[in-house]
């Protein structure tokens, strides 16, 4: 019996499937126009989970996503392992449930062998949503695009 009502509830037609799925896209570009390109998946952090919620409040109360840092090391427990620089959004638009976010760094900007990137509610704020990759070496007249979305629902 408790088999088929466990089968019957992982089934249910009426089960809640609504989640937020990160993306990021991370464009290097070299002083020729030379691309690099990698897509991978982020973590969406306590904090960023807690904005989310906060927006549907009357007065919500939390900072919203308004900065993308990178780094030079390891993301763990809703920070960047070594922050290397910080930038405000370039841009932040939403078409109907994604939400995309865009961080530039021109050359000169957040040089380095980067590993990590991150979401905040300011430029020393709150974490929102986290990611590593393998190392992206900018070099001094390099530009990087980073575009981030969310998206929310099944």
């Amino acid at each position: 019996m408790i088999k088929e009502f466990l089968k019957k509830l992982l089934n249910n037609p009426f089960k809640d499937k609504t989640k937020v799925i990160g993306r990021v896209k991370i464009e290097l570009f070299d002083k020729d126009g030379k691309v690099k390109l990698s897509k991978i998946f982020n973590t969406i952090e306590t904090a960023g989970e807690n904005m989310i919620c906060d927006r549907l409040l009357a007065s919500p109360a939390l900072g919203v996503p308004t900065h993308m840092a990178i780094g030079t090391g390891t993301p763990s427990a809703g920070a960047l392992g070594s922050e290397l620089d910080v930038n405000a959004l370039t841009s932040k638009t939403r078409t109907d449930n994604v939400l995309t976010m865009i961080g530039d760094w021109a050359a000169g900007d957040g040089t380095g062998a980067i590993t990590e990137a991150s979401i905040k509610d300011g430029a020393a704020g709150n974490v929102h949503a986290t990611t590593s990759f393998d190392v992206i070496n900018k070099g001094a007249a390099d530009t990087l695009k980073i575009t981030w979305t969310w998206t929310i629902g099944a």
